[in-house]
């Protein structure tokens, strides 16, 4: 079975069902806002993440930051396909950081499913500071 250009292997659904098992790890006793990530790699391995809350609010992680780890720890690559929901199963868009962390591990043709539909990377976050800008 082929899928489309935009689409991952075995289907945005799929993904997104891992980004739903994600979510149900999440730690999240202070807002309840549970939110998981999945995203395909280039290799064809799929790597998740879930938020992880902590008392002093500027040093949670988001579900992507997880994501990001997992995928260095089990071989690095490159992000293909990505998608992130909240604890309703609802797709949402990563923050501004994650964007930023997202772009690194993708680059600008990652492809994110969102409420509006597939985005590049580079429609999400337009004039990235990426690693050109530092040499």
């Amino acid at each position: 079975m082929s899928t489309a250009p935009d689409e991952p292997a075995g289907g945005w659904d799929a993904l997104r069902a891992e980004a739903v098992a994600a979510s149900a790890h999440a730690y999240a006793p202070y807002s309840r806002y549970r939110v998981g990530a999945a995203a395909l790699v280039d290799d064809g391995r799929v790597v998740s993440g879930c938020n992880v809350e902590n008392a002093a609010y500027g040093v949670a992680l988001c579900a992507e930051c997880g994501l990001v780890s997992q995928l260095h720890r089990t071989g690095g690559g490159r992000l293909t396909h990505f998608t992130c929901v909240d604890g309703q199963e609802q797709l949402i868009m990563p923050c501004g950081r994650c964007r930023q962390l997202l772009w690194e591990n993708g680059g600008p043709d990652l492809l994110l499913l969102t409420r509006s539909g597939v985005r590049r990377m580079d429609e999400v976050l337009p004039d990235a500071f990426g690693a050109d800008d530092l040499a």
